[in-house]
């Protein structure tokens, strides 16, 4: 029961288990429990993991804590745990948490995965009909609006050693498109983009830089109305693949976060309570595909 697992104050005092002792558990709840280590048995901080009950219902999910545990009270029932992190294979194992219960699943060890094949050293291109760049503002301090660029172009040359690798993207400014003709019309504007000054926006790579597993960082010179920045993408290396055709595809995904005010994009106006109209700061989300160039 509850009371033998998290301590109950005795002659020992602060025994540890009594750091629990605070947890309220539901009658009709159990609690389930475990921690997740890498093969040299460090903690794996920051694992994702999701408890699904016997339907496939997602009941609780997270993240590891700094010392690699997970603990979560639910419903008394069978459940399926999957843990995934970073560079690891996920786990996936079963439990059933009785009423009062803990169950716990005891230490988890993630193995290390293999990483996927990189592409193979040559020219390649983006590929558009399969791949989106896409941004997301603020609006009136509260919602969301999402965008894309419809017209874009990208090289990449893959080195032998892919730190050395190098990208170009050019995208067309117009192109802008947020699924509304009079906010499209203002973007366009010199209040905004100035699509008649500066038609293209471009992402010159200078460095690929390797954070581990399937992470890279992609640094370099984005040049936005005018004026140029440095920016790191975050990007997730997916693999490679065939087309329909058998072609070799590669793809990726990448994000990052730019300021307008970084690239004179200034324009606000503010509502009578004092929200701005426009956040400053834009989201740009980007799953792009590469081919071998011709």
């Amino acid at each position: 029961m509850f009371g033998r697992w998290f301590g109950n104050k005795a002659a020992t005092g602060a025994a540890r288990g009594n750091a629990l002792a605070g947890l309220v558990v539901p009658d009709s709840a159990g609690v389930l429990s475990c921690r997740v280590l890498d093969p040299v048995n460090e903690p794996v901080v920051r694992a994702e993991f999701v408890l699904t009950d016997r339907s496939g219902r997602k009941v609780v999910g997270g993240e590891t804590d700094p010392y690699g545990n997970v603990l979560a009270t639910v419903p008394a029932g069978e459940y399926r745990l999957a843990v995934t992190a970073e560079g690891f294979t996920p786990f996936h194992g079963a439990a059933t948490v009785g009423e009062g219960a803990h169950a716990s699943l005891g230490d988890v060890t993630l193995q290390v995965s293999a990483p996927p094949q990189l592409p193979e050293p040559g020219d390649w291109e983006i590929e558009p009909m399969h791949s989106q760049i896409g941004f997301t503002a603020r609006h009136i301090g509260m919602a969301r609006i999402h965008g894309r660029f419809n017209t874009f172009a990208g090289a990449v040359r893959i080195a032998d050693r892919m730190e050395d690798s190098a990208m170009h993207v050019i995208i067309d400014a117009a192109s802008i498109d947020t699924n509304v003709q009079m906010r499209d019309d203002h973007l366009r504007s010199s209040d905004f983009l100035d699509v008649g000054r500066y038609p293209t926006l471009e992402f010159y790579s200078d460095r690929f830089v390797h954070r581990g597993g399937t992470r890279w960082g992609v640094s370099g010179a984005l040049t936005l109305h005018g004026v140029s920045r440095t920016v790191t993408l975050d990007t997730q290396y997916l693999g490679l693949g065939n087309g329909m055709e058998g072609e070799s595809r590669a793809a990726c995904r990448a994000t990052t976060q730019l300021h307008r005010e970084d690239f004179t994009l200034t324009w606000q106006t503010m509502l009578a309570r004092g929200i701005a109209v426009v956040g400053p700061s834009i989201s740009i989300e980007m799953d792009v595909q590469i081919v071998p160039k011709g």
